[in-house]
This record gives C-alpha cells, sequence and structure tokens, in this order.
C-alpha cells in the first residue's frame, strides 16, 4: 500500500530511524506502517545514498518527453487564443489547421494546455452543453432577424441590428443602429437585400418595427416584406428559443465584441462590427458546421431586390375585400379583424374544406382563418 496522505516526511523518517535499528523487524514494522517491503526497502536503500533529503517525492516527470507538445507550438495555440479569448480547443485547432500548421496536438491536448495555462475558468465551461440543432437545408431558404439588447455608448445608446442565414449561420447584417424605427430597419434591409438578395422566408420575434404583440401582429415593416415575396414568420411569444441560431450569435458578439470593449459612438461600434463580421464570417470555426466557417456554406440568393414594388394581385375565383381604418373586413353581412397594418389593402378570402370557413391571404401570406358559422376569426 502507499502511504498515508497525513504528514508523509514524517512517516517516512520516523520509519526509516526505527528500520535503522540493528534489531528492526522490517516486515513488522511495513504491516504497522500500512507499506509495501518493496516500498520500505527502497527508502531505506533511498536514505542510506543521501540522507534525509532523499525522502522527499521525486518527480514523476521523464527527462525525456518525445510526445509532449513543442512549446512553439503551445505558443501558437495560446497567442491565438489570445486574440480569441471565448474560442475553446476545437475552434483553436480548426482555425490553425486552415491556416496551414500541421503536427497540431489533438483537441483534447490542447484543451489541456488551455488548463495548463489557466485560459479556463472550469465552472463556466461546465455550464455549456450540447444541444439538438435544426437547420433548413439550403442557404436563404430562411433568415433569423433580431436586434441585439442594446447598450450604451459615449454619445448615445446603440441598437445592434442582426441578420442571419438559418443554414449557413452566414452572418447577413450586423449593423449598429441609433434605434429601432421602422424607418431604420427597412433602410438596412434594403441594403442587405441588393447585396445577397431575398430570403425565401424571413423568422422575427413579435416586437416592433416587424411584428405586434397584440392582436394584429403585423407592421407596415412585415407587410412590405410580405410585398417583396418573402414569406414572414413570427416566433412564438416569450418562447425566444425560436430565434435560437440568432439568440446565440447575440451570445458570441457579446462574448467577443460588446463585453470586451468601450465604445464613443455608434459610428465606432460599426467599425468593430464589421471587422469581428469578416472573423466570424470567414476565420471562426462554428461547431454547429462540423468547425467550417459560415462563409464556406453560404451563397447570395437568386431572388434579386426588386426596384418597385409589384401590384397586388389574386385570383378570380378569391373573394377580395378591402380592409377598414379599424383593420376589419366586411364579409357577407359580417365584420371580421384582420389587423390595422392591413388598412387600404385588398386581402383575398379562399374557402377551405370545411363549410362556412376561409382563409384571409395577403398576396402570398396567410394571415387569418374566419368562420361564418361561429362568427370568430384566427391568425
Amino acid at each position: 500500500m502507499p502511504w498515508k496522505a497525513a504528514s508523509t516526511m514524517s512517516l517516512r523518517y520516523e520509519f526509516i530511524r526505527l528500520a535503522m535499528n540493528e534489531t528492526a523487524n522490517i516486515r513488522s514494522l511495513c504491516r504497522r506502517f500500512e507499506i509495501s517491503p518493496k516500498t520500505a526497502y527502497k527508502w531505506i536503500e533511498r536514505y542510506r545514498e543521501a540522507g534525509e533529503k532523499a525522502l522527499a517525492d521525486r518527480s514523476r516527470r521523464p527527462k525525456h518527453s518525445p510526445a509532449r507538445t513543442p512549446p512553439a507550438v503551445e505558443q501558437k495555440v495560446l497567442q491565438l487564443r489570445e486574440k480569441h479569448p471565448s474560442w475553446g480547443a476545437r475552434k483553436l485547432h480548426a482555425r490553425l489547421t486552415a491556416q496551414g500548421y500541421r503536427d497540431l496536438p489533438s483537441v483534447s491536448t490542447m484543451t489541456a494546455i488551455l488548463h495548463r495555462y489557466g485560459c479556463i475558468d472550469r465552472q463556466e465551461a461546465s455550464k455549456h452543453q450540447p444541444y439538438q440543432r435544426f437547420e433548413v437545408s439550403e442557404p436563404n431558404l430562411l433568415w433569423q432577424m433580431d436586434f441585439k439588447g442594446d447598450f450604451p455608448t459615449l454619445h448615445g445608446r446603440c441598437y445592434p441590428l442582426t441578420i442571419l442565414d438559418d443554414h449557413s449561420r452566414f452572418s447577413l447584417g450586423l449593423i449598429a443602429c441609433a434605434n429601432q424605427r421602422r424607418e431604420t430597419v427597412q433602410q438596412h434591409l434594403i441594403a442587405t437585400f441588393r447585396r445577397y438578395g431575398l430570403p425565401q422566408r424571413m423568422l422575427t420575434d413579435n416586437g416592433g418595427p416587424w411584428g405586434s404583440c397584440g392582436n394584429d401582429g403585423y407592421t407596415e415593416l412585415g407587410l412590405w416584406m410580405i410585398r417583396l415575396g418573402i414569406a414572414l414568420s413570427h416566433s412564438r411569444v416569450c418562447h425566444p428559443q425560436t430565434l435560437g441560431k440568432d439568440e446565440r450569435f447575440h451570445r458570441t458578439l457579446k462574448a467577443e465584441v460588446i463585453g470586451t470593449r468601450f465604445f464613443e459612438s455608434t459610428d465606432h461600434c460599426q467599425h468593430c462590427f464589421d471587422q469581428w463580421r469578416t472573423i466570424y464570417n470567414f476565420e471562426r470555426p462554428h461547431e454547429a458546421l462540423a468547425m467550417a466557417v459560415p462563409g464556406s456554406r453560404y451563397q447570395p440568393s437568386s431572388r434579386e431586390f426588386p426596384g418597385t414594388l409589384a401590384p397586388i394581385e389574386y385570383g378570380s375565383d378569391d373573394f377580395i375585400r378591402k380592409v377598414n381604418a379599424k383593420g376589419d373586413i366586411s364579409f357577407r353581412g359580417k365584420f371580421f379583424r384582420v389587423g390595422k397594418a392591413f388598412h387600404r389593402y385588398p386581402v383575398a378570402l379562399r374557402p377551405t374544406t370545411t363549410d362556412g370557413i376561409f382563409n384571409v391571404f395577403f398576396c402570398h401570406q396567410h394571415i387569418a382563418q374566419i368562420n361564418l358559422i361561429n362568427d370568430i376569426q384566427s391568425s
């Protein structure tokens, strides 16, 4: 058995002094000190060679470690970690590989290096658990859009507007806005659509300026996107996980940019955002993409942004109704609400397979369902 942990040096010294007695029974002493005869004779031999100092523990580190990571490689790992403090071993390994470095240590060894040099907070690392992911099959089938929580600068507040492609995690827009008004968002969406084309569908939360937590649900900005041919989806109320990829992007943005520096103005924010967005899209390995970068999986949409909005047209079999100032339509002697955002616009009613139930459409978007029998409607 090994020596007991308590007062190891004192126990060894006491054992040696007793064992050096000419009349000592070594095996009896071994039983009393709960050590093996092999261990006992080892320490007796060491004491005879070097005296009391030989009783201290010797380093178990080998004189030669051919498998140890070379110091130069450790420094490359630590330098990249210093440049990107929130990156873990998997991202560091993928990025160094992409930069052309060969004979790199394994991811687990890189993790050990980070631990050895105090780069990892064990308590913080334990919070991150794997989770199941869902993504659409191609770029531009679905974009997610939201505002990151605002923060102060020396000259006003900054409201980061983020637009993310669901399939590739490519950051299509990271804009430092001075407000959350419709005009501001629409201006930046136009620039984004001109550069990357139109998505098939846009997912947002229920807040302004693209949604409403009230009964109406739609806003002027939402109607503009629908008229562009974009299907509009809103997340469930009080369920931010529906926008999970954009929410995760926000966490990364805070960890790597917002939480690490002070900003003078929205212009200063935008300058930093632009620099980091390039790193995020083309340098930073993404774990959800098998450590590929988002830029490797993204390509612009073939649907170009139109110069003007197309006229609203419906089929010859549709029942067309214009929405009044209250947000209601009249159909077969009854009023049904579809939302104030549709004021002055025509909507189409189409019968379902169930008698008395009609679906309501604005352009291509299904916006409500009405029940003539029960006088109710649902979105």
